[in-house]
């Protein structure tokens, strides 16, 4: 039986009704519901309380239970997670039995994690225990609990419709077994029965690698191209809550957007780089090692097929697919006239950024200079900055908030494109501090003040993606006359 393993984001899980009819159920009847496996992330805002903000960093259990301040907050906070489960367990059943049942099971993992974390902090009261080698375990642990409570309480709604749904646990609750992420995922999957059964599985997958340490937040897209690739589904579908278009309609406006009806891994990977994650990179990986295709469906739009990302796509119109970017970056700078010809700067500077968790987007150089373009707080920058003036006391480094906006396509071989783009600039008023552009042909990044990153994205969108589509247009016009 071909089937498929398909991802539901956190925002679409949390509406209910439009998930529930226009995914799970559509137009399928009886045996036309199975052949799918959906990974769940957690309802919107919830892993942000578990956790932190994940935009204004906000303190969450986590963060609350980490920080020397906070000797007792985190209890307060996580009793605040369970009221905001509750609501959502409320909103989801109204009236309904299976609400009881959803509140219990919060109950019992709010306050199993409540007593583990008293344990935990009492024992580290010794000196012989330390706090800070065990919050890698207290994370997963947290994080893990948000996509229990919305896959369980998922299977449960779709048992209302007559639907045979599993909640598919693999968050190792009460599991001693420490196992490959692989492992765990098989051995589940090997007693499910597809064509009867509709598994909902959680987006966190507990396993000897550790899925929040190692991918942070897009632990979810991780766990569901694992899952594709050992069960060898036929495609991975991810239900987001909008199409992959040209640029943001918010920005450049609906009427003017273009969907992107098929691309590659590499646009995917070029997306995830400035930030607008189609597919989280590693997850990107793992679906094209295994040459699976990945389709993007909009759930507020279920009669669109979407855009289908591919390993290989064969383009003979090379085109500018996406206009997008990132604001309000910082560009470091570091002179050095004795520079020139000598190895070991570049390192040198990698090495500081990596102490401290600085991301890299991009990086340029000369002779005597090194630029790296980034994205991190103040403080992480000019403590980077420290690391590397005393390495090199005679450099001059200098810092600038900046912006890059990026045209990104499968193939990006378009005559006179680096002209045409700065020249839509020019027509602008929008000086280009810089530009970069690689061999590989699928990202043209383009350096601006942060003050113009709007403006850019709109006049490359009119220039690259929309004139383009009028002289495609015009020239069919001309053929059919």
């Amino acid at each position: 039986m071909t089937h498929t393993v398909e991802k539901i984001g956190g925002t679409s899980i949390a509406n209910t009704d439009i998930v529930l009819k226009n995914v799970f159920l559509g137009n399928r009847k009886d045996k036309d519901i199975y052949g799918r496996a959906f990974v769940v992330s957690a309802y919107a805002g919830i892993t942000d309380l578990l956790l932190e903000h994940k935009k204004s960093g906000k303190p969450g259990v986590y963060a609350l239970f980490a920080s020397a301040e906070s000797k007792w907050a985190w209890s307060d906070a996580l009793s605040d997670v369970a009221e905001a489960m509750r609501e959502k367990n409320a909103d989801v059943f109204g009236d309904h039995p299976h609400k009881e049942i959803a509140d219990a099971f919060v109950v019992e993992r709010i306050e199993d994690v409540r007593n583990c974390l008293i344990d935990l902090h009492r024992l580290c009261s010794y000196g012989q225990f330390r706090l800070d080698e065990h919050l890698a375990a207290v994370r997963e642990t947290l994080a893990a609990m948000g996509e229990a409570h919305s896959a369980h309480n998922t299977a449960l709604l779709l048992r209302q419709q007559d639907i045979n749904a599993v909640f598919v646990d693999l968050t190792g609750w009460r599991d001693e077994r420490k196992i490959p992420l692989d492992t765990r995922i098989s051995d589940t999957f090997a007693k499910i029965d597809l064509t009867k059964e509709l598994p909902i599985v959680t987006g966190y997958a507990s396993c000897e690698e550790g899925m929040v340490s190692r991918f942070d937040r897009g632990y979810t897209e991780v766990t569901f191209s694992h899952i594709a690739a050992v069960t060898n589904a036929e495609k991975a579908i991810i239900h987001k809550e909008f199409h992959l278009s040209s640029a943001d309609p918010k920005l450049v406006g609906v009427d003017r957007v273009r969907k992107i009806g098929e691309t590659n891994y590499d646009v995917a990977d070029q997306l995830s780089n400035m930030g607008m994650e189609a597919v989280h990179p590693s997850a990107a990986k793992g679906l094209r090692q295994a040459g699976i295709p990945l389709w993007v469906r909009n759930t507020f739009d279920p009669t669109d097929a979407g855009t289908v990302i591919k390993a290989t796509l064969e383009t003979s119109s090379p085109r500018a697919e996406i206009i997008t970017g990132l604001q309000s970056i910082f560009a470091m700078e570091v002179f050095e006239q004795d520079m020139v010809g000598v190895k070991g700067y570049d390192a040198a500077i990698l090495g500081a950024l990596t102490r401290h968790k600085v991301r890299i987007i991009s990086k340029s150089s000369n002779a005597n200079t090194i630029t790296h373009y980034l994205e991190c707080s103040r403080k992480a920058l000019k403590r980077a900055a420290a690391d590397i003036e005393a390495q090199f006391s005679s450099a001059e480094i200098t810092m600038r908030k900046v912006s890059i906006v990026s045209v990104i396509g499968a193939n990006l071989d378009v005559p006179g494109l680096v002209t045409r783009a700065s020249g839509a600039l020019y027509k602008e008023d929008i000086q280009l501090l810089g530009l970069n552009f690689l061999p590989r042909n699928t990202d043209l990044q383009l350096l601006v003040a942060d003050e113009h990153f709007d403006k850019t994205i709109v006049a490359l969108h009119a220039e690259l993606v929309e004139k383009t589509e009028v002289k495609k247009t015009d020239k069919s016009l001309q053929t059919a006359a």
